[in-house]
C-alpha cells in the first residue's frame, strides 16, 4: 500500500521521534564542510557529461566521499 503512513510518520507523534545517530552525524558533518566553497574548488575540474553516462552530480560525489571517509569505511567495488 504506497499510500499509507506509517506510525513514524504520523504528525501527532512526530514530535516524540529522537534523532538518529545517522542524522547527527550528517548534521555534523554539514557544519564542519563549507560545501559551497568546495564544489566551487573542485567544479572546474568536474566532468561535464556529454555523450553518454551522465555524470553524478559533484555535491552528492563530495558528501558520500566525505561520509565514507570520516566513517573510516572503505568501498571496495
Amino acid at each position: 500500500m504506497p499510500g499509507q503512513m506509517t506510525l513514524a510518520e504520523e504528525p501527532s507523534l512526530s514530535r516524540r521521534r529522537r534523532q538518529t545517530k545517522r542524522e547527527r552525524f550528517l548534521a555534523q558533518m554539514d557544519t564542519v564542510v563549507r560545501w559551497a566553497r568546495l564544489v566551487a574548488l573542485i567544479e572546474p575540474h568536474y566532468p561535464k557529461g556529454g555523450s553518454g553516462r551522465e555524470p553524478m552530480p559533484l555535491e552528492r560525489m563530495l558528501r558520500i566521499h566525505c561520509k565514507r571517509s570520516l566513517c573510516g569505511v572503505l568501498f571496495f567495488g
